[in-house]
């Protein structure tokens, strides 16, 4: 049986906030992706995608499968390199970097399919991603003390002999997430967080991401097939099909745009 996490806001999710600012300021830019084109051979999966990620919001990206999403989240990693464009973190270019590298300035990710390390412990799994991710090198003993931090975070056992078959698909996503963030990322790729989760896993899931954002200050772009409940936590949306970015905006202007619902939503959704 998994370990049970620390109880979540018991209220229904509102429409989301964009992160508060500063009195005078406008949000920065935290990540720019500009004219992005991915091909491979003759087929092209990414075709100049542009948008930008603010610093401080929780940007949804959606679109139907084969639509480019994972191959754009894949550039901005460091695990494919463009093909055209440029790839920008507060201003620096980074496309075509190694994950290392990218992880070291501070991009985390986490992956659809969960894949931890089955031979090693929860507590280890973390451990081995603080101690390896983040661009200041950490001690083994400051490792684990980090790796137990993210993991009272996420609600998952800090028992340093718990091992990752106590863990279902909420448990694996949870764990998936407390290795991210243990890298000390300022901007994090959650991909699909709520696939095979039932809706209470959802509710905490989306819960956890709005958390992360306010107590950790870490900026989240969120794929996601679950429009219902990420179109209650996003700040904004950017669309992608067939590799072209075709819309990008608020929540409720996404959710009654006339060519995302032909492309994707099949109708439009009623947000509370």
């Amino acid at each position: 049986m998994e370990a049970p996490s620390e109880p979540f806001l018991s209220r229904p999710v509102a429409p989301a906030k964009p992160a508060p600012e500063e009195p005078g300021s406008h949000a920065r830019d935290m990540l720019t992706v500009g004219g992005v084109t991915k091909r491979f051979g003759g087929f092209t999966a990414l075709n100049q995608v542009s948008f930008e990620v603010r610093e401080g919001e929780i940007l949804g990206l959606i679109g139907p499968n084969g639509s480019g999403k994972t191959t754009l989240f894949n550039c901005v990693s460091g695990a494919l390199p463009p093909t055209a464009g440029s790839i920008r973190l507060r201003g620096e270019e980074i496309g075509g970097l190694t994950p290392d590298r990218i992880c070291h300035r501070g991009i985390a990710r986490t992956f659809q399919i969960p894949r931890p390390f089955r031979k090693l412990t929860i507590l280890d799994n973390v451990a081995v991603a603080a101690h390896f991710g983040t661009n200041q090198p950490n001690t083994e003993a400051q490792a684990r003390a980090r790796a137990r931090e993210m993991l009272e975070l996420v609600g998952l056992p800090t028992d340093p002999l718990a091992a990752t078959t106590l863990l279902g698909a909420g448990g694996l996503k949870k764990l998936e997430l407390a290795r991210a963030l243990a890298t000390g990322p300022t901007l994090l790729l959650a991909d699909e967080s709520l696939g095979g989760l039932d809706p209470s896993e959802m509710h905490d899931a989306a819960e956890m991401l709005k958390r992360i954002r306010r107590d950790l200050g870490i900026t989240i772009v969120w794929v996601e097939h679950i429009m219902a409940t990420l179109m209650r936590v996003v700040d904004r949306i950017v669309v992608l099909d067939h590799g072209e970015k075709i819309a990008e905006g608020p929540p409720l202007e996404i959710a009654e745009h006339p060519q995302v619902i032909e492309a994707y939503l099949g109708e439009k959704i009623v947000l509370a």
